[in-house]
């Protein structure tokens, strides 16, 4: 996020957002984004108030309305002083400088970080609101239930590099799932073995557990030469698909 606002510069290769290049054109690339850093510094001596009218001064074209009614939704009084603020307050001073002037495009590094849960499911109804007016919203956490809820793609990062970015259903469309085949009486493991995309097969007292990948088509038609009696499939969440990509 740092590199694509110029604030660092790449040892080698370049950025662009909207077509833009990040570094030769990144005072016009800031006016047309929002941006919330993972550490956010503030002016302790002012009031809420007198940071978000200092940063809508610099930014002009601001619908003060507006930074009021995100200010009123995150439950901030813009009139205590900053330092007299929980880390939570600040990160809603935060978010609103982010959200206030409707950006194109905004860059949000662990936003919800101090948040409480109420405050949170807010969070996620502005994100919302902004995809639905077409704009983008560009997010980095550690809390992946989060990146689970709100994402419509999402890119994992490992040891510095892009090792995986695509929508979030086609990822989990293509991670094991884990099902749980209860039978009447005992089952032969021939029926199952060699079948596609069936691994980790075990069958202990009648039940059957196998990790399946893609269509469960060819499993389920093997199983119906038997009586079932019940059949239980773990659906991947995100964060075991991480894990899978740092294990």
């Amino acid at each position: 996020m740092r590199l694509l606002l110029d604030f660092i510069r790449p040892t080698s290769g370049r950025a662009e957002l909207f077509g833009l290049d990040a570094r030769i054109h990144s005072v016009d690339i800031r006016q047309r984004v929002g941006y919330l850093p993972g550490e956010l510094e503030t002016y302790t001596n002012l009031t809420g108030r007198e940071m978000l009218t200092y940063f809508a001064s610099l930014r002009g074209r601001i619908d003060w309305n507006y930074a009021e009614v995100l200010a009123e939704r995150l439950e901030l009084d813009l009139s205590r002083s900053i330092k007299t603020l929980s880390k939570g307050n600040k990160q809603k001073i935060g978010l609103v400088q982010a959200f206030m002037h409707k950006p194109e495009l905004l860059l949000l590094d662990e936003p919800t970080s101090g948040l409480d849960p109420l405050m949170q499911q807010e969070f996620y109804i502005m994100v919302r609101e902004a995809k639905a007016e077409g704009r983008t919203v560009f997010l980095s956490s550690h809390v992946l239930t989060e990146v689970e809820r709100i994402a419509d793609r999402i890119g994992i990062i490992r040891e510095g590099k892009l090792i995986l970015e695509e929508a979030v259903t086609t990822i989990k469309d293509k991670a094991l799932r884990q099902l749980e085949m209860h039978f009447a009486s005992s089952v032969p493991a021939e029926t199952f073995n060699g079948l596609p995309g069936v691994r980790n097969l075990r069958i202990e007292n009648n039940i059957v557990y196998c990790s399946i990948e893609g269509s469960v088509d060819a499993l389920i038609k093997a199983a119906a030469q038997f009586e079932v009696i019940n059949i239980t499939s773990h659906e991947p969440d995100l964060e075991e698909i991480f894990l899978a990509y740092y294990s």
